[in-house]
């Protein structure tokens, strides 16, 4: 990854209590705009979901409810089907809690705001991939299971610009570990996902967060391009 900000020419950074690498940005006086720069080329594997790393936190830790994952009477309700004992393997359950959601929320873009909780997402009726995410997350926690939200970025087949990353879920499975579930997509994650940051919610694992003080209005503008790279295209940049 190589990441800039305009008045610096590599960002510091820390860990995170998750695990996650955070880089800090930061300009003092005045100014009326800030621009951060992300590029990098990642090598990935499909996995069929399963997720591997070392873990900074136990399953449990992932049970917190949080504002945007309360589980409310209509995350309730959604769940409770899957909460009796069926029979069923967790992962099955979960496979089929995460079509339940699809059907339950649309994907409609500007539905919802950037932090909107599962509750009311359900009630609206349709979201976004944050959002189909939350409302995972909330619905596992009911149910008993670990889960968590995954901000990163999805090769769609295409090469034009988008003005978001892409967001999915991940739910602990006994004898597994943490396996990956895409809502919006109703798929688990494949070679086709960059996985990011990682969190309780939308709102711990956003891909930019920050702080400013002074007069006047804030505005962002994201733009994000995933492409397929070759080898020559690699060794180019190296």
């Amino acid at each position: 990854w190589k990441i800039t900000g305009e008045t610096q020419d590599s960002l510091p950074f820390i860990l995170d209590g998750y695990g996650n690498v955070v880089h800090t940005h930061t300009v003092n006086g005045w100014h009326q705009q800030s621009v951060v720069s992300v590029e990098g080329v990642v090598d990935t594997e499909d996995c069929n979901g399963l997720v591997e790393g070392n873990e900074t936190l136990p399953p449990a830790f992932y049970l917190r409810q949080t504002d945007l994952t309360t589980a409310s009477d209509s995350v309730k309700a959604l769940v409770e089907p899957f909460h009796k004992d069926t029979g069923a393997p967790r992962l099955q359950r979960l496979h089929d809690l995460m079509g339940a959601i699809r059907d339950q929320v649309d994907y409609e873009l500007g539905a919802t705001a950037t932090h909107t909780a599962a509750a009311d997402v359900l009630a609206k009726g349709a979201g976004v991939c944050q959002d189909h995410a939350n409302v995972f997350v909330a619905c596992c926690k009911v149910i008993g299971v670990p889960a968590r939200y995954v901000g990163g970025y999805l090769w769609t087949g295409d090469d034009v610009d988008s003005t978001a990353g892409h967001a999915w879920a991940e739910a602990y499975v006994p004898d597994l570990g943490w396996v990956g579930f895409d809502v919006a997509n109703r798929v688990c994650p494949t070679d086709a996902y960059v996985r990011a940051a990682y969190g309780l919610d939308s709102r711990v694992a956003a891909p930019v967060r920050g702080i400013w003080y002074g007069a006047g209005r804030e505005n962002l503008d994201v733009h994000v391009k995933v492409q397929q790279m070759t080898a020559e295209m690699v060794q180019g940049q190296q």
